[in-house]
């Protein structure tokens, strides 16, 4: 099947735009440029609205009427999820990893103004009981009568990976336009591995020779290699392509997580501030901060090479930031 035939929904305002960062490139020696998915739009932007045109597709196809998804405090995608089920006329229940909190800021804070019902799990129970928690809120709608619908964590899946085929199709469209040749190195966050899954299918396709470079936001039980490589043969079957990846054919880079997920680090701190010092440019502490971090850290270990073209996938975020501003401003103490 091509691409074109697979059912989407435009959610997105696409294409977002590609932005030259002229003084970060000077300052880090390579020509870096972004593509801001964070101006995606719908529901507060971010990257998780292009698979959500897909996944959703395939939910109004269904008659669906409770939508079910799950993520962190902080989750980009939980939130759209619940935005593009209001928009579609569903309920969204978020079963989200970490106790209740005192005050909701952030995403927290947009969650429950699109009118999520909001499951808080303990974090150290999330991962042996999300899928069953899940399961419940959807065996209790169906017992209602309605439609259940549950979306895996981040929209990692075969069908939401296609958000990301697309989205190379559409820079190799734009830097076509421009007479720019692809970029050597495409870069971003890694959380649950469908937006890496996409890049690499799209870039099979569209740019065979640019290396898709994972940085990794969060560890995981079974490596992101595995994951991603099974989930990108997955939606190379979709697209009836012959393409493999194993584990080797995955890049990713670990050493940017800092204490865990969701939980900011010091080298993502810094080039928060550097990005918004530099370019006026958002970035935030759980995902976009960490995997700017890791650019960093890789040209200045080598594995970038200076000199190189690279373009990043800005995710979105910028909700996030809300939570840690006392940590932000720490150098405003004294």
């Amino acid at each position: 099947m091509k691409l074109e035939a697979i059912p989407r929904l435009s959610l997105g305002y696409l294409p977002t735009p590609i932005e030259k960062m002229d003084r970060l490139s000077a300052e880090l020696g390579i020509s870096l440029s972004v593509k801001r998915d964070d101006f995606t739009g719908f529901g507060g932007g971010g990257n998780k609205v292009r698979k959500l045109e897909y996944l959703m597709a395939d939910a109004v196809a269904q008659g669906v009427k409770v939508l079910i998804t799950t993520g962190g405090h902080q989750s980009n995608h939980a939130r759209m999820t619940a935005a593009a089920a209001r928009k579609y006329g569903m309920k969204p229940i978020l079963v989200l990893r970490g106790n209740r909190p005192d005050l909701y800021q952030g995403n927290l804070l947009l969650d429950h103004l699109f009118g999520a019902e909001i499951d808080f799990l303990d974090p150290d129970a999330y991962f042996t009981e999300i899928n069953p928690r899940m399961a419940h809120h959807a065996a209790q709608a169906e017992a209602r009568g309605e439609k259940a619908y549950i979306i895996p964590l981040g929209g990692a899946s075969a069908l939401g990976a296609m958000g990301y085929v697309n989205a190379v199709k559409e820079l190799s469209e734009q830097y076509a336009a421009a007479g720019t040749p692809a970029p050597r190195y495409l870069v971003a966050p890694v959380g649950s591995g469908g937006t890496l899954a996409g890049l690499h299918i799209g870039c099979s396709l569209y740019w065979p020779d640019t290396e898709v470079v994972g940085i990794a936001v969060t560890g995981s039980a079974v490596p992101f290699s595995e994951r991603i490589a099974v989930m990108a043969n997955a939606g190379a079957d979709l697209l009836d392509l012959e393409k493999r990846w194993t584990a080797d054919d995955i890049r990713i880079e670990n050493d940017y997580i800092g204490p865990g997920y969701s939980i900011p680090s010091d080298e993502g701190n810094a080039a928060i501030k550097l990005a918004g010092n530099r370019e006026g440019m958002l970035l935030d502490p759980v995902y976009t901060g960490k995997a700017f971090a890791g650019i960093m850290g890789c040209v200045a270990k080598g594995s970038i090479e200076k000199g190189s073209s690279v373009l990043f996938i800005h995710c979105g975020g910028s909700p996030a930031l809300f939570p840690y501003a006392g940590l932000l401003t720490s150098d405003l103490a004294g």
